[in-house]
């Protein structure tokens, strides 16, 4: 087993366990999705637009609730994530709700060898890139599922976030920007749920900009744009303030909360 398989595998038997506990958070809502409330945020909503009759890959999917609200909106959807776990869930989902979307359990890194078509838009979204030691595969594979003109649209928490440890109830600044070396932490509780009892062992990475910009230029898409936001959708920071657009900050906000990147192939 390489290395990277190893913290893989931790960090797939730490989701397998989130799942049960989303499931029944206040944070991902499950039975107001059920009832038609969309998932989505005004980022990716915006950015993507009128998805209907197109074709979406959404990596890193969870348990499938922004993949099944793409679809309700009117794309052909495959949502792919490591989890056993999320992608049992996303599948039931589909079926209830009597949507189209795929689910495949994969290493997103090996989308290509479970995924063979490719797609007008390639989407991923909020705490994605960290669970992953290179991004020069990622956006290898991404170029690989898009058509040629497609769209890889990306909103992430900014790489800023990830230099401060939060484990004591404040940010206390102590990882690198650029990090090689892989960040391991174990806790109680998970972002959703910070009460539950389940012990989270997780490995990640640090990734800046630079790196992930490049990364995407060097598997050939071209960046249309990269915004930076001083805001967060969700309260998953300490002592955050809801602000009056029902997005999140902090106090004293010195530095952005979110990036997007939107990209084309050529």
């Amino acid at each position: 087993m390489t290395t990277n398989s190893k913290y893989f595998n931790v960090n797939k038997d730490t989701w397998n366990k989130k799942v049960a506990i989303h499931a029944k958070s206040e944070m991902y809502d499950i039975e107001g999705f059920k009832s038609g409330k969309s998932s989505l945020m005004p980022y990716e909503i915006k950015a993507l637009g009128d998805v209907k009759g197109k074709s979406l890959l959404h990596l890193q999917c969870h348990f499938g609730q922004d993949t099944l609200s793409w679809s309700r909106a009117g794309a052909r959807c495959v949502g792919i994530d490591i989890s056993d776990e999320a992608i049992k869930l996303a599948s039931q989902l589909n079926n209830e709700l009597n949507l189209d979307a795929q689910f495949v359990c994969c290493n997103v890194l090996d989308t290509s060898e479970f995924v063979k078509e490719t797609f007008d838009i390639v989407y991923t979204s909020y705490g994605v890139i960290g669970w992953l030691p290179d991004l020069k595969p990622w956006a290898k594979m991404i170029a690989e599922r898009l058509k040629v003109g497609g769209t890889f649209y990306i909103v992430e928490f900014h790489p800023i976030l990830w230099m401060f440890d939060y484990l004591e109830g404040k940010p206390v600044m102590k990882y690198g920007y650029m990090q090689d070396e892989v960040i391991y932490e174990e806790y109680e509780g998970t972002y959703a749920d910070q009460s539950s009892k389940i012990v989270s062992k997780e490995y990640g990475w640090n990734h800046g900009l630079s790196e992930v910009v490049n990364a995407l230029i060097e598997a050939g898409l071209e960046i249309d744009y990269l915004n930076e936001y001083d805001e967060s959708p969700y309260d998953v920071f300490p002592d955050l303030i809801k602000q009056d657009n029902g997005m999140y900050a902090m106090k004293n906000q010195l530095f952005p909360m979110l990036f997007e990147i939107m990209a084309t192939k050529i």
